[in-house]
């Protein structure tokens, strides 16, 4: 009995040690310094593409979005082992628009103020940027696998960008990704799907990891092809659906709006002190907060998205990097801000609302919330359903990034070991409490953002190269380069 008590003190001990040190890695990754990094790269590669997101405007809405009903070379391919761009941008936004896009944007307001709304938008703005170089990177430097499927992302244009002096740097984002991919890929967001239909059904949590793992592993089983057709029916369908909602709510608000605006940028540069606090104390909130979770949502910088639009049929890749400024608008100031704007013209975040261990509401809840108080349990019901949409995309998304990495770690011979754990982690997500893991993936996702940066920062000259070729070859030939 002693023996066992001891163990189970070593046990709590080591729990607790690995907590800590995870806490003051995550504090970093995720505090004050690296937002402001982030945001900076954003910066950087705005001026070296000269605005490209505003004095391209027209440019990458016509060649995007304004595309996929007017050009039929985006929705379709002759590749056997390629995707169309519609499909690239699928996959990718199955990953971005997840649980962060409703959790995400409500935790942030509720520990940055509304006023993290606002620098959100401006870490969503300058990561357009970002996220355009990464893509533009993944697709200059991608190569085809011993089975003709392109392989690409930050460790590839490390890599083959820097030299191989700096592959070290390429292997610590393909290790940082694979198993980021086992925590915010797939447990976290099997249990959050779970959790979240057993409030609205009652449905066992087991019983949904089960079957969840076995319709993803329908959809992953096929390759990026299958994954790529399924996406580019879910993430329409699941993004405009909660659009619809999310509008129909803050119209029933309408009276609200203007104050949910001006308390954005009111709390966005409030410098009011708290506790006796150093002054300014407000803003910085608003700013870690609004700048996290943005990047949290869009993954602007983190490098993930670049391996799906890599698997693209294009061979432009400053017209595949297009996608990626889209991406972000879609996903943050689209998504994110009607999420931020529910809460906010419903005013559940200052209602005083609390769960039932009578803490405050926050992340999804708080969301629910604000569904609930103008749709009643219908809105509950919606947002469960909206929830398992996204973080199922979720799911299949990052299932192919983490194949993608551990393919480069350890040859693509073996990539059937990493499905099945995959899967494995799918199943034992509902049934796990999931703080440490949560904590844990949250900091390797925020880890991959250091190699990647410092990739995109080192190749911006290429970068900027590309853009302006690409846009002089245009000018010349008047007509759309493929």
């Amino acid at each position: 009995m002693n023996l066992f008590l001891a163990a189970a003190a070593e046990s709590s001990g080591f729990v607790a040690g690995v907590e800590k040190v995870n806490g003051a890695i995550n504090g970093f990754i995720w505090g004050p310094i690296m937002c402001a990094v982030f945001v900076l790269v954003g910066i950087i590669m705005t001026f070296r593409t000269r605005w490209f997101q505003v004095s391209k405007l027209a440019t990458w809405w016509k060649n995007t979005i304004a595309a996929v009903f007017t050009d039929k070379k985006v929705r379709t391919t002759d590749e056997k082992k390629s995707i169309t761009q519609f499909q690239a941008l699928s996959t990718a936004l199955a990953a971005t628009v997840g649980t962060g896009n409703i959790a995400g944007v409500a935790t942030a307001i509720v520990s940055g103020g509304p006023g993290a709304v606002f620098w959100m938008w401006i870490s969503a703005f300058f990561g357009m940027m970002t996220k355009f170089s990464e893509i533009a990177l993944s697709m200059k430097y991608r190569y085809k696998n011993e089975k003709g499927e392109w392989q690409g992302g930050p460790m590839v244009f490390i890599e083959k960008g820097l030299g191989k002096n700096f592959k070290w740097l390429a292997v610590l984002f393909a290790i940082f990704a694979t198993f980021a991919s086992f925590g915010i890929g797939s447990a976290v967001q099997a249990n959050s799907t779970a959790g979240a239909l057993k409030q609205a059904f009652g449905f066992n949590p087991v019983i949904v990891g089960i079957v969840l793992a076995v319709i993803t592993a329908v959809v992953i089983i096929g390759g990026i092809k299958r994954i790529g057709k399924v996406t580019e029916i879910l993430v329409p369908f699941m993004a405009i659906l909660y659009i619809i909602g999310a509008i129909i709510l803050i119209v029933m608000n309408a009276n609200n709006l203007g104050s949910a605006f001006g308390s954005i940028f009111s709390g966005a540069f409030r410098f009011k002190a708290v506790g006796g606090g150093v002054l300014g104390f407000t803003i910085q909130q608003a700013m870690r907060y609004g700048v996290a979770r943005g990047v949290f949502s869009n993954e602007a910088g983190l490098g993930s998205s670049s391996i799906a639009h890599a698997a693209s049929d294009t061979k432009e890749p400053i017209k595949q990097a297009m996608w990626g400024v889209f991406e972000v608008f879609a996903d943050t100031i689209v998504i994110c801000t009607l999420t931020a704007l529910s809460v906010l013209c419903t005013g559940v975040h200052q209602a005083g609302l609390v769960d039932e261990a009578g803490k405050a509401l926050s992340g999804a809840s708080l969301t629910s919330a604000a569904f609930s108080s103008g749709f009643g349990q219908v809105g509950s019901i919606f947002l469960a359903v909206a929830m398992c949409l996204f973080a199922f995309s979720t799911m299949v998304g990052w299932s192919y990034y983490g194949e993608r990495t551990y393919e480069y770690l350890f040859g693509s011979s073996t990539t059937i070991i990493y499905k099945v754990v995959f899967l494995c982690t799918i199943i034992l997500g509902p049934a796990t409490q999931l703080n440490l893991v949560w904590d844990i993936a949250d900091t390797l996702n925020g880890l991959m953002a250091i190699p990647n940066l410092i990739g995109v920062v080192a190749l911006s000259g290429t970068v900027a190269a590309l853009t302006k070729d690409y846009l002089k070859r245009r000018r010349e030939t008047g007509a759309i380069l493929e």
